[in-house]
């Protein structure tokens, strides 16, 4: 491609509102250009690496054994309704009226789509398993829509629904599907992790995450170093302190602590560390029944955890804690609360600790559990955020965290849809049986700004060859005044493009400043300088794009030498 017949529009300064390194140079480099709050068009550039994520996909979708199809962006409300989905996908979801005023939605995702086709084609278990995917755009009225790409509220996507006669059957194809991800996101030359996550709202028995690791994630990860372990937080079990509680060999005593009510502050004014303070979270259950948390002073509430303890729950407000407490936040605790008390794992472990003395300005030390509080086993459970240096939950080591953007979900969905859709096929003895059901999804566009949050520096993006809008670039030096540097970037051009390699003439008057900006800012993995000085040398230069210094290659070996670089 010759810039002269291409269209490239970087900026130097991005938008303000551009947070994410993404976000400005996707906009500086002309990936994208806004049109309206969470929507943007993809220029020429940006598209080139949108359709190589694509082309990735689909071969190893492909590969994998899936099918691909397209189905319809908007959705008739008529099969949001038979899932139950249309009144609790909440706002998130982009409704609108035909002509007729039936009632339709802009497609935020496709599993009742795709459980009607399996309802209305697949009939004898002799059809399954079946696995179907498309690429296609979708639309989610994010409250918020922020950091380009990256949270958009229409955005490009592969999803994939599979349909089995057996869990067995949907384990085999998860496993398969696990093995294509972790394929595509290696072909895409991006550093990622599989992690065991919560199914969330989707639904279903077991899912797992792919992040691509990068300081700016939204995602907290939990990984052990030394094994194969890892997990988003909301999910890593913060495994019971191996050793055993301490003795209660304090006495209990009720210290004034005035104005000391979070634990930094009673820790510092008590001179012990937050490790040694019990830290109370009182909360309210659906059925408005209160309850206090109980955590280490050092640790953080999972709340995902703590709902599968108490279901669904909210943070008691001041007037609930003073009505339940007598007291005021921040001197509240365990020792004669006659409430439900449920403790972390690690809370329950500590001895001799501080907790509120649920009156105001007071505070308890040398508190214990089974001599100033009775905690049985049924209320101890893992509520807590894990932290660096835990135990890893397989044993096999300790935690790290890191931060990952999420760009790929898959999740066993079970029976959640089939049954609700009756998506129903006939067995070996001819009864009706539910289908079991897979989904896995694909966040293509979002991989574009995920990988470019992990690859770039202060000259522009460099993200890898695979995804970059082009191999190779040639930069002329003087090509409208230099006969023979013409010459010889055409020359080297039409080799490259006979090699079916992705290459970029810049064959624009313009300064080597300019040209090189540009290159760098776009994110080609290689640069060609072709000037009338070297060439009188036999000689051009060559410079990756991550590399500090070019190099001087002979003319007649760069061909070969590109080569050997892809």
């Amino acid at each position: 491609m010759r810039v002269s017949q291409f269209f490239i529009s970087t900026l130097k300064e991005a938008p303000a509102e551009a947070e994410l390194a993404s976000h400005r140079l996707m906009l500086r480099a002309g990936y994208i250009r806004k049109l309206s709050s969470g929507l943007y068009t993809w220029m020429p550039l940006g598209l080139r690496v949108l359709r190589k994520v694509e082309n990735i996909v689909r071969e190893e979708m492909n590969r994998s054994g899936a099918i691909e199809l397209l189905m319809p962006a908007v959705q008739p409300a008529e099969l949001w309704r038979e899932t139950g989905r249309w009144e609790v996908f909440g706002p998130q979801m982009l409704k609108i009226r035909d002509r007729h005023d039936n009632e339709f939605c802009f497609g935020p995702t496709h599993e009742e789509v795709i459980t009607d086709i399996a309802r209305r084609e697949v009939k004898s278990y002799r059809q399954l398993p079946l696995n179907f995917y498309q690429i296609q755009t979708k639309f989610r009225d994010e409250v918020r829509p922020r950091f380009g790409v990256m949270r958009a509220r229409e955005f490009v996507m592969k999803d994939a629904y599979s349909f089995h006669s057996s869990f067995d059957s949907l384990e085999q194809t998860y496993r398969v599907m696990y093995e294509t991800y972790s394929r595509i996101f290696t072909r895409l030359g991006l550093q990622f992790r599989a992690v065991a996550a919560d199914t969330g709202a989707i639904g279903g028995s077991g899912s797992h995450e792919f992040h691509v690791l990068a300081d700016s994630g939204e995602d907290a990860l939990a990984f052990c170093p030394t094994s194969d372990y890892a997990a988003n937080v909301e999910l890593a079990e913060a495994v019971a302190p191996a050793a055993p509680r301490g003795e209660a060999n304090k006495p209990l005593e009720k210290i004034i602590t005035p104005g000391q009510k979070t634990i930094e502050e009673v820790s510092a004014f008590l001179n012990v560390t937050p490790q040694q303070v019990l830290k109370a979270i009182a909360v309210m259950d659906t059925e408005n029944r209160f309850a206090l948390l109980l955590l280490r002073g050092d640790h953080t509430l999972n709340e995902i955890k703590a709902s599968k303890v108490l279901g669904e729950f909210r943070f008691a407000s001041d007037d609930e804690i003073h009505r339940n407490m007598n007291c005021r936040a921040g001197y509240i605790g365990p020792i004669n609360a006659s409430v439900r008390i449920i403790a972390d794992r690690a809370a329950a472990a500590l001895s001799n600790f501080v907790c509120g003395a649920n009156d105001d300005g007071f505070h308890y030390t040398g508190a214990n559990f089974g001599r100033d509080v009775q905690l049985d086993e049924t209320s101890v459970h893992d509520l807590r955020n894990v932290v660096s240096g835990d135990p890893s939950p397989d044993g096999m080591g300790h935690l790290e965290l890191c931060r990952g953007i999420e760009v790929g979900h898959i999740f066993q969905l079970r029976t959640k849809y089939s049954e609700s859709l009756g998506a129903t096929y006939l067995d070996e003895n001819g009864k009706a049986q539910v289908m079991e059901m897979g989904c896995y999804g694909i966040g293509v566009s979002r991989i574009v700004a995920a990988a470019i949050e992990q690859n770039y520096d202060e000259r522009g993006i460099t993200i890898p060859v695979a995804m970059a809008p082009f191999a190779v670039a040639i930069a002329p030096i003087g090509i409208k005044k230099s006969e023979a540097v013409r010459e010889a970037a055409e020359r080297l051009y039409d080799e490259l493009v006979e090699l079916n390699i992705e290459v970029l003439l810049d064959d624009r008057d313009e300064r080597p400043g300019v040209m090189f900006a540009d290159i760098e800012l776009i994110g080609i993995p290689h640069r060609i300088v072709i000037g009338e000085r070297g060439l009188k040398e036999g000689m051009v230069e060559y410079k990756g794009r991550r590399d500090a210094d070019a190099q001087q290659v002979p003319m007649q070996d760069i061909v070969q030498f590109i080569q050997s670089k892809l």
